[in-house]
């Protein structure tokens, strides 16, 4: 058997769960942030859950290889935080379906009536586009540090994401970056891509970020009707 073929098995088997963890959110909007490391997903998860905790009933799926870092600075926000730590999996550098159906079993989402549920994916702007989870929505989280080129360079992780936040723009007076030929990057990848500038840490924009997440989850809530 091929390379291509065992990969083939493997997506096919992630599909399948990914089909179960649909099933088990059917009444809850689920976000899959993904990007490189160090581009401000946590930073950015944690302002969001300041703006929208006490409205929301909300439970969180941290991705990392190892350590619970991310998890512990969630908890000082929500309860319903589950780490998932890839080395007990063997050591992926992605979430996959069967990871995450582990999470939402120990989230109990069958029992609990969640209204979002939010995946941190591992640091890596490769392996996680491959990987359907079962989520709604796919947010890329792009910091500006990175360069113009990374849409050229990783063009799946930009094809599957519904939403791409451009971090660090605070950082733009001291960077050697065109944020104009970076968004016509992407649009070389993505045409209908949605764009937004923000900072995470600054709080800069994030009332934009937050308006759509709100317009999802009415969407979401919509359809079960």
């Amino acid at each position: 058997m091929s390379e291509i073929e065992i990969f083939e098995n493997i997506l096919k088997r992630n599909d399948e769960i990914a089909g179960e963890n649909k099933k088990l959110l059917k009444n809850t909007l689920c976000i899959n942030i993904m990007s490189s490391p160090g581009a401000g997903k946590t930073t950015l998860l944690e302002n969001t859950l300041k703006s929208i905790n006490n409205k929301y009933k909300v439970g969180v799926i941290e991705g990392d290889v190892t350590t619970s870092n991310d998890a512990k600075r969630i908890k000082k926000y929500i309860k319903d935080v589950i780490q998932i730590k890839t080395e007990v999996f063997g050591g992926g550098c992605h979430l996959d379906a069967r990871m995450i159906n582990f999470a939402l079993k120990k989230l109990k989402v069958n029992k609990k009536k969640y209204d979002i549920i939010i995946i941190e994916n591992v640091g890596n702007l490769i392996c996680p586009a491959d990987f359907y989870l079962g989520e709604d929505k796919k947010v890329l989280l792009l910091s500006l540090t990175e360069g113009e080129d990374k849409p050229l360079k990783y063009p799946l992780m930009f094809q599957v994401a519904d939403l791409l936040l451009i971090n660090k723009i605070d950082l733009l007076p001291f960077l050697n970056i065109n944020t104009v030929n970076l968004k016509n990057n992407v649009k070389k990848i993505k045409p209908n891509l949605k764009m937004m500038e923000i900072s995470a840490i600054k709080e800069k924009n994030l009332e934009r970020w937050l308006k759509v997440l709100f317009n999802w989850l009415k969407r979401k809530k919509q359809w079960q009707k």
